[in-house]
């Protein structure tokens, strides 16, 4: 029996692309190259910093000169965090019927914690959310089961009774590893690697509220 919800963040509760998409693009067009497209931004803003560094100019941790880039992309990402972020549609429907269920919702999330909460209260999240755990908050992050149990430990909730909706195949192996049920919003992000269908998922769907048919 499903007891709780827990939610990734970025490409499943909150639209972010726009955001970071921008960072990316003020860093290209400093350096002389054309703007990417939202198209082009989406399927990689679930993989933060990393992914889009990748996309925007072929580069990975331990490259000369990534961490300077990473460290531009989060300053201008900081300067523009919620300019135009916003929950996906049906979102805030799926919430409140949750909570018209007395079911309790929690978010887990590798994005670090001075991005998160900011954007969760401004989103209006902050005073509803019962717990929320972030990237730089346990010492192992998704794929690792490590944030989602310790959510599961703070709601005293087994995790066997949770559900965790995400956009990404590492929500998907860290629900499974933490024994929780996996669904997979296939409205959102999923990356450019592997067909969602594939990442082992008890479900997919297509909307936020069609997670109340598994509640």
């Amino acid at each position: 029996m499903i007891e709780a919800v827990l939610f990734d963040f970025d490409g499943t509760l909150a639209d972010t692309a726009p955001d970071l998409g921008h960072a990316l693009n003020r860093q290209r067009t400093a350096r002389g190259l054309p703007e990417l497209s939202i198209e082009q931004i989406r399927p990689l803003a679930s993989a933060g910093s990393r992914g889009l560094l990748g996309l925007g100019f072929n580069i990975k941790p331990g490259d000369e000169g990534y961490e300077f880039m990473r460290d531009e992309f989060l300053d201008f990402y900081t300067q523009r965090l919620c300019h135009d972020t916003s929950l996906f549609p049906g979102v805030e429907a799926l919430l409140n019927q949750m909570e018209t269920m007395s079911i309790p919702w929690g978010i887990v999330t590798n994005k670090p914690a001075r991005f998160a909460h900011p954007l969760i209260q401004t989103l209006g999240l902050g005073q509803r959310v019962a717990c929320v755990i972030c990237g730089d908050e346990t010492a192992h992050t998704k794929p690792h089961p490590e944030p989602l149990l310790a959510a599961s430990n703070k709601m005293a909730i087994s995790p066997a009774h949770y559900i965790y909706l995400g956009d990404d195949i590492r929500d998907v192996q860290a629900s499974l590893a933490a024994g929780m049920q996996s669904v997979v919003a296939r409205y959102g992000y999923l990356g450019i690697d592997q067909a969602p269908e594939t990442w082992g998922a008890h479900h997919l769907i297509d909307h936020p509220e069609e997670l109340l048919a598994h509640l």
